[in-house]
């Protein structure tokens, strides 16, 4: 297996390896290319699984009391 790494560039939508843009401007790094040229689509998928997850979610639970001493 080769230890080469992919990333996906935003500013030229496109998959490079690792002498590609600054890493500012991409993502990753990927195992493969074809997994860097679905970035963009598995940050949305990951983002919607957070927003959706007990876990990740930041917002106030309706029945939880906010206030630091509880009542």
């Amino acid at each position: 297996m080769s230890d080469a790494k992919f990333y996906y560039c935003l500013i030229h939508h496109s998959v490079e390896g690792e002498d590609g843009c600054r890493a500012a401007d991409r993502m990753g790094p990927y195992d493969t290319a074809a997994e860097a040229s679905r970035a963009l689509e598995t940050a949305a998928e990951r983002t919607k699984s957070w927003d959706n997850d007990p876990e990740w979610n930041d917002e106030t639970k309706p029945d939880s009391d906010p206030s630091p001493s509880g009542g």
